[in-house]
């Protein structure tokens, strides 16, 4: 571990020559773990040191609150899941994808109570379903009810965020809850639900890294060696889950083993935004405008800034 900081501390002033900012605010969710590991370790404040550049974080309950605060100005950076910029850009926000994550698979589900009488994503229809609106959820429950011979319309939407939808699970108000670790990993342990479906068959949707276009066209070199510290960071956490798992569990206040089952089915990483990346999040952004989520059609591949590692753009 101290030899992996002391590596990220070398590389920093190295990525980071160029123009740069005083200060970056970072966007961030207690419950999305790799910024959340950083700001835990304090590794960028360490890694920016030499630079004078101040690190800033503000959390978040999802994804489009993040992009809301980019829109405003009141942060240069931010990470959500795929369907948060869709629905941004659909808004008129001038966001840029800098970077991605790997996609998940079997971190965020659609999931009914153990005792329920729903089978399948088609027993939905009619159904009153919680998630968190504009979130990777969406995109999960719209995929799996497409390929169900079903859309959002066929079922009734309850737009909650988890720790409503949490209580509404329990106290029996909605049928089904669709949404991402560590909350679904809580749930299984807490209720024993059974999933209809998580991404295991359907299309899969990257996580992503955003920044404002102002930061990203100002302080191109910072906005690489940001990416540069969150891609090592992945690599460490990769390899270590038991000890992210400790230090994450604390700050979320969960038990340690429903911090490690979020934590051995989740990949972390930071990779540049290649043409078949934005063409997997150009289908998410087309699902919603088909089935009418978004008042237009939006492109992707005019947002994506391209990040060279080692240099920025």
């Amino acid at each position: 571990m101290k030899k992996w900081i002391t590596a990220l501390l070398l590389a920093a002033p190295l990525l980071a020559q160029g123009a740069s900012p005083t200060a970056i605010t970072i966007g961030y969710q207690k419950s999305s773990g790799l910024l959340a590991i950083l700001k835990n370790q304090g590794t960028l404040e360490k890694a920016f040191a030499a630079q004078s550049l101040q690190i800033k974080w503000i959390e978040f309950p999802a994804g489009p609150q993040i992009l809301e605060a980019l829109n405003a100005g009141s942060i240069d950076f931010g990470s959500t899941g795929a369907p948060p910029p869709v629905f941004a850009q659909a808004a008129g926000i001038d966001l840029l994808y800098v970077g991605a994550e790997p996609a998940p698979v079997n971190s965020e589900a659609i999931f009914v109570p153990k005792d329920s009488a729903l089978r399948a994503v088609a027993d939905l229809k009619g159904k009153r379903i919680a998630f968190q609106k504009g979130s990777g959820s969406h995109f999960l429950l719209a995929s799996a009810l497409q390929k169900a011979g079903l859309k959002l319309g066929d079922i009734v939407p309850i737009y909650l965020s988890p720790s409503e939808a949490r209580a509404a699970f329990v106290s029996g108000n909605i049928d089904a809850w669709v949404v991402w670790d560590p909350y679904f990993a809580s749930a299984q342990k807490s209720y024993q639900v059974r999933v209809l479906s998580d991404y295991q068959g359907l299309p899969q949707a990257n996580g992503f890294y955003l920044a404002s276009r102002r930061f990203a066209e100002q302080s191109p070199k910072t906005v690489a060696a940001l990416l540069e510290q969150v891609a090592l960071t992945g690599q460490w956490a990769n390899q270590h889950q038991h000890e992210v798992s400790a230090m994450l569990a604390p700050t979320m206040g969960l038990p340690i083993e429903i911090v490690e089952t979020w934590q051995r089915r989740t990949r972390y990483g930071a990779i540049p935004v290649s043409t078949d990346i934005a063409a997997n999040q150009q289908r998410v952004a087309d699902l919603f405008y088909e089935q009418k989520l978004i008042p237009k059609a939006v492109s992707v591949a005019g947002k994506v800034w391209v990040w060279q590692r080692g240099g920025g753009r």
